[in-house]
C-alpha cells in the first residue's frame, strides 16, 4: 500500500518497465480516473466537456489492418453534437506516437514542421561537410597527377587497358576511405559522451545491428567512389605517347575543374559561418527582449493536498519570516500557459468564428508577485467571492477580440459571463521568439504556488526558511522548489542547440577546406617555383611573392562569398519566418562572414606563400 498525498492509500497491482530516456512519456506511477473522480468529483464532468478544453490527452489504439485513413472520416466530425458553437465548426484528427517527437506544427490537420526540420537541415549539412572533404580528395588528387602520369603511360605502353587502372584508382580510393570510416568510429566513440551531454540525448553506436552496418558501410562506398571517379578517370585518360614524350599539358585543363570544386566547398563553409553568426543574434535578440515580468528572485512549488488544507497558514508564514515579499498561486507555472479553452461569445463575434486562448486561473497578488504591470482597470480584489466572475485580459487577447473599450464589456466563457476588470501588459509565458499568447485571468487559484525572495537575504538563506515553513505544514513530502529563470532559460535550449551545432559544422567545414587549400596552395608553390626564382632575380620582393601566389586563392574565396550569400540569405529567411519576434539580416553578418573567410585563407596559405618567397632562387634556377 502507499499512501497518496498523505490521504489515501492506494494498493500496488503492477510494475512497469522502465520506459526509454528519449520517451515522451515520462512519469513514476499511473493512477485511474476512478480515484481523481473520488477526490475530486468535478473531474468526471470535465471529462465530458468534450474538445473544448484540453484537461486531459486521449489515446486510442487501431486494430491490425486498420489504416488511420479509414478512421479519420469517421472521428472528422464528432464535435457537431456539441452545445458548443466553437467546437461544432472544429475537425477532430489523431496524430500517432512516433511523430510527436518530430513533427509539432500542423495546418488544417496535417503535420507540416517540427523538430524533422533541424534533422533534415544537419543531415544536408553533414551531407555537405563530407563532399567537402571528397572535393579535396579530388583536387589533390589530379593536383599531383603529374607524378603519376609516367606510371600510367609505362603501364598503357605495356598493355593495361583503361578500366584496369579506373579499378585500380577506385580501390585505392576505397581503401583510404575505409580506413577513414574506421577510424570515425573509434573518433565517434570517443565523441558520443559530449555529444550527448551537448544534446541531452542517449544515442550510442549499435554495433549489433546489421542495419546499422549497412547504412554506413553502403555510405562509405558511395562516398569512396565519389572522391575516386573524377582521379581514376582523369588520370586513365592519359595518352601514353604524350606522357612518355614528356609534351602532356594537365595543368590547364584540370585547373579550371579544381578551382570550380575550390569555389563549390568555400561557398559550403562561407554559408555555414553566416548561419552560424545569424543563429547567434537571432537568440541574442530574444534573450534580450523585455519579459514583461520579474522572473529573478521567483520561485515556484507544487501544492498537495496539506498545502491546499493550509495555503493562508503558509503565505502567513511565509511573508512573516522576511524570506518571501509576495505570494500567489495559479493554474499554470509563470512561464507557460498550460490550459486553453474557447471563448463562447464577445461583442463583435462574427458568425462561426471559433476563438481559443490561454486560461490561467490565480489568487490574491497574482500581477504583485510576477511584477506584471496593469495597463488598464484594476487588480483582483482580496476577496475571491467579489470576483467571481470577473476577469483581467492581456493585451494580446484584447487585441485577438477586437475589443477598442475592454474595461466593463461582458464576454462568455464556460457558459459564464465574465465581466473584464482590467487589462494587464504583455508578458512573454511561452515563447520568448513568438508573440504574447492572448490570455485570460481569472481569481480561483491554482497548484502552482509561486513567491518572490526577499532582495534583503540571500537566496540560500531564503530558500531555508522557505523550507522551514513548507515542512512544518506538509512534514510527509520532502520541500521542492525551482527558480523561475531558470525554467525561462530552457526556452531558448533548441535554439542554442542548433547554434552551437551549427558552429561546431561550420568550423570542420572550414577545417576540412582550409586543409585542401593548404595542400594546393604547397602543389602551387612548388610548379611556380622556376617562376618565383626569376621574379625574385629580377628583385621582386616577399610581399610581391606573397601576393602572387595567394591573390588567385583570395579570388576564389571571394567568388565563393558572392555565391554563398544569397543562398544562405534565401534559406535563413525561411528559417527566422517560423519566429514572430525576429532579427533582420542586414550586410554587416555577410561582411563579416566574409572577411573572416578571407582572413582564414590568408593564414592558411601564407606558410607555403613564405616558404616559397624564402627559397633560395639559384636553387630553383640551377637547371637554367
Amino acid at each position: 500500500m502507499v499512501k497518496v498525498d498523505n490521504r489515501n492509500s492506494l494498493k500496488v497491482t503492477g510494475i512497469i518497465k522502465d520506459i526509454p530516456s528519449n520517451s515522451s512519456f515520462n512519469f513514476g506511477f499511473t493512477i485511474p480516473f476512478s480515484y481523481l473522480e473520488y477526490v475530486d468529483p468535478s473531474v468526471k464532468g470535465r471529462r465530458k466537456e468534450g474538445f473544448g478544453s484540453n484537461s486531459y490527452e486521449i489515446y486510442a489504439k487501431l486494430r491490425d489492418g486498420i489504416k488511420y485513413s479509414q478512421v479519420a472520416p469517421k472521428i472528422r466530425r464528432m464535435e457537431q453534437y456539441e452545445d458548443n458553437l466553437n467546437a461544432k465548426n472544429s475537425d477532430v484528427i489523431m496524430q500517432p506516437i512516433k511523430d510527436w517527437r518530430l513533427y509539432n506544427t500542423y495546418n488544417n490537420g496535417k503535420a507540416l514542421s517540427g523538430f524533422i526540420d533541424y534533422v533534415r537541415i544537419f543531415s544536408i549539412i553533414g551531407i555537405l561537410v563530407l563532399i567537402i572533404a571528397c572535393i579535396n580528395f579530388i583536387n589533390l588528387t589530379t593536383a599531383r597527377s603529374e607524378k603519376r602520369a609516367r606510371e600510367v603511360g609505362i603501364r598503357k605502353a605495356m598493355g593495361t587497358q583503361r578500366g584496369q587502372l579506373i579499378i585500380q584508382f577506385l580501390t585505392e580510393s576505397l581503401l583510404i576511405t575505409f580506413v577513414a570510416f574506421l577510424l570515425a568510429i573509434v573518433i565517434v566513440q570517443f565523441a558520443l559522451p559530449s555529444f550527448n551531454s551537448l544534446t541531452g540525448s542517449a544515442i550510442h553506436l549499435p554495433y549489433n545491428s546489421v542495419i546499422f552496418w549497412a547504412i554506413t558501410v553502403g555510405c562509405t562506398f558511395i562516398t569512396a567512389v565519389i572522391a575516386g571517379s573524377r582521379p581514376a578517370f582523369y588520370l586513365s585518360a592519359f595518352n601514353p605517347v604524350q606522357v612518355l614524350k614528356g609534351t602532356i599539358q594537365t595543368a590547364k585543363s584540370a585547373s579550371i575543374s579544381r578551382k570550380a570544386l575550390v569555389i563549390l566547398q568555400f561557398s559550403c563553409s562561407i554559408a555555414l559561418i553566416i548561419s552560424t553568426v545569424v543563429i547567434y543574434q537571432q537568440i541574442q535578440h530574444a534573450k534580450d527582449r523585455p519579459t514583461g515580468y520579474a522572473i529573478n528572485r521567483l520561485v515556484m512549488t507544487m501544492d498537495n493536498a496539506d498545502i491546499q488544507a493550509n495555503m493562508q497558514s503558509i503565505k502567513h508564514d511565509l511573508l512573516q519570516s522576511g524570506a518571501v515579499t509576495s505570494f500567489t498561486a495559479s493554474t499554470s507555472p509563470a512561464t507557460s500557459v498550460d490550459w486553453h479553452s474557447d471563448v463562447d461569445d464577445f461583442p463583435g463575434k462574427q458568425a462561426g468564428e471559433t476563438v481559443e486562448m490561454g486560461m490561467v486561473s490565480v489568487s490574491t497578488d497574482y500581477f504583485k508577485t510576477l511584477g506584471m504591470q496593469l495597463k488598464e482597470g484594476h487588480d483582483f480584489s482580496q476577496d475571491p467571492k467579489v470576483d467571481s466572475s470577473n476577469i483581467v485580459l492581456n493585451e494580446a487577447a484584447v487585441k485577438r477580440l477586437r475589443l477598442s473599450n475592454p474595461v466593463g464589456q461582458i464576454i462568455t466563457s464556460f457558459g459564464v459571463k465574465r465581466h473584464i476588470i482590467g487589462v494587464i501588459k504583455d508578458a512573454l509565458m511561452d515563447s520568448p521568439f513568438q508573440s504574447a499568447d492572448p490570455t485570460m485571468f481569472f481569481q480561483y487559484g491554482g497548484n502552482h504556488l509561486l513567491y518572490s525572495l526577499s532582495p534583503n537575504m540571500s537566496s540560500r538563506a531564503a530558500i531555508d526558511k522557505v523550507g522551514e515553513v513548507f515542512s512544518k505544514y506538509n512534514p510527509s513530502s520532502p520541500f521542492s522548489y525551482r527558480f523561475v529563470d531558470d525554467d525561462y532559460n530552457k526556452k531558448f535550449n533548441l535554439e542554442l542547440l542548433v547554434g552551437k551545432l551549427a558552429a561546431i559544422f561550420a568550423v570542420l567545414a572550414i577545417f576540412i577546406s582550409c586543409l585542401g587549400l593548404f595542400g594546393l596552395a604547397a602543389y602551387v608553390a612548388e610548379q611556380r617555383t622556376k617562376e618565383i626564382g626569376v621574379h625574385k632575380v629580377l628583385g621582386a620582393t616577399i610581399t610581391q611573392v606573397w601576393i602572387l601566389i595567394t591573390k588567385d586563392f583570395v579570388i576564389l574565396v571571394v567568388i565563393s562569398c558572392i555565391i554563398a550569400s544569397p543562398l544562405a540569405f534565401y534559406f535563413l529567411q525561411n528559417w527566422l519566418n517560423q519566429y514572430s519576434y525576429r532579427i533582420s539580416m542586414g550586410p554587416g553578418v555577410f561582411i563579416i562572414s566574409a572577411v573572416t573567410a578571407v582572413v582564414i585563407t590568408l593564414l592558411t596559405i601564407s606558410f607555403q606563400s613564405i616558404k616559397a618567397s624564402l627559397a633560395n632562387p639559384v636553387k630553383s634556377l640551377r637547371s637554367e
